[in-house]
């Protein structure tokens, strides 16, 4: 591990001043990489597989783990859509002129070397790869161990990618051992490595945050609501609501909690219950939500505090605008918080309020995405307050530097 921290640390020197021609270039050539190595890829994942199987792994994992020809032309396009976005290297920005003539403003360079920890998910090794590299970042890869011989040859693409480039084989290393000492050791080497981004689950997350060293960029989960408000378009609300929930269950941005206002519960809540019930989807509600609701379930404290990441639903009904805030307060991981309202001045309250990565007006909670943001690809989704928050994209993997200008002032 000491030996890689080292090789990324020298290369990251090297991509600091890579051209964005050279980083789309090898962009360009793993994408091609790809295709060309495909029967090998999937050679290596069928392997995976295999052991995986073997080891009682769930569906939605085995799903997750697929190399399929599908998955591989979805990391192939991404590719090129990262390589034809703009560089954010060396951009200028908050630039000022002062009373002496000397000129003030902020450089966009990149972070230094990101270690990346993710489970079994192998398109990761791919767009954590091409992220890092077109920020000007280099970077060490610890994909899960169901993974492990999908994204070792996935490392050989990247590194094809690389030197067709012209650009240090090293700026993306794969780690090749399933051996979890690894983390231990990637998220403490503070001489190596300048920022840690975890992607998994809870007990990943929790994991890392209890022992690195290394600052993280990370969320712990997404338990999120929409609060529907007493000015609120019913039917807007209603279309909200169930894409929120509905869209897909799995994702850190489905919502998880509903809270309704008192005064157009009766009119909201007994069509867009049926219509979760219709769907599959389990409701737990606190008493006024079950005098409405009959075939909710009751709700309690964990309920309010989960992620369900499935089809089940948490409802209450709320006296204000106040108390729906209070329960979001109280119960929120500061992932994605919307409102459903009419009335400017409620929105705009709502958002400068409630304490979250991103707040919505009148949109469903499952719009937390890079792409939806215009940002491209992302990394993840930061609940940090520091550095990056939301979807982390190109700029969420470079900080800034102050640059000053001048013609021989001195200070007197």
């Amino acid at each position: 591990m000491l030996t890689l921290g080292r090789n990324a640390r020298q290369a990251s020197r090297v991509m600091m001043g890579a051209t964005d021609q050279a980083k789309s270039a090898a962009l360009r050539a793993m994408a091609q990489a790809l295709q060309d190595r495909r029967a090998a890829l999937q050679a290596a994942n069928r392997a995976d597989l295999e052991t995986a199987r073997a080891n009682g792994l769930e569906a939605a994992l085995l799903d997750r783990l697929t190399l399929s020809d599908k998955a591989l032309d979805t990391m192939a396009a991404g590719l090129a859509q990262i390589a034809a976005m703009p560089d954010p290297v060396g951009s200028l920005s908050n630039s000022s002129l002062r009373p002496n003539g000397m000129r003030v403003a902020q450089m966009r360079v990149p972070l230094g070397v990101i270690g990346i920890i993710y489970e079994s998910r192998p398109n990761v090794t791919i767009d954590a790869a091409a992220l890092c590299l077109k920020s000007g970042n280099a970077t060490i890869l610890r994909g899960g161990k169901e993974a492990l011989q999908s994204n070792v040859a996935l490392g050989a693409v990247v590194r094809e990618g690389l030197l067709a480039a012209g650009l240090p084989e090293t700026a993306v290393q794969v780690v090749d051992t399933p051996d979890r000492d690894a983390v231990g050791h990637l998220i403490t080497m503070t001489d190596y490595i300048d920022v840690i981004v975890p992607r998994g689950g809870k007990g990943l997350i929790q994991r890392l945050s209890a022992q690195a060293r290394v600052p993280l960029i990370k969320h712990l989960d997404g338990n999120c609501h929409v609060y529907v408000d007493a000015d609120a378009d019913l039917e807007k609300a209603h279309r909200v609501a169930f894409n929120a929930k509905t869209y897909r269950y799995g994702v850190c941005g489905a919502m998880e909690t509903l809270l309704v206002h008192q005064d157009v519960a009766a009119s909201l809540l007994p069509g867009l219950g049926q219509a979760f019930t219709d769907h599959g989807v389990t409701l737990r509600g606190c008493e006024r939500t079950r005098l409405l609701l009959r075939q909710a379930e009751p709700a309690t404290d964990e309920d309010w505090g989960s992620e369900y990441l499935g089809p089940v639903l948490a409802v209450r009904v709320v006296d204000s605008l106040e108390q729906a805030m209070d329960h979001i307060a109280r119960w929120s991981s500061g992932h994605t918080e919307s409102i459903v309202t009419e009335k400017l001045g409620t929105a705009r309250r709502f958002q400068r309020e409630v304490d979250a990565s991103s707040v919505y007006v009148n949109l469903p909670t499952c719009f937390a995405d890079g792409y939806e943001y215009g940002l491209g690809a992302e990394i993840g989704i930061s609940t940090n307050r520091l550095h990056a928050r939301g979807p982390v994209g190109l700029e969420g993997l470079t900080t800034y530097k102050w640059v000053l200008e001048g013609d021989g002032q001195l200070r007197g």
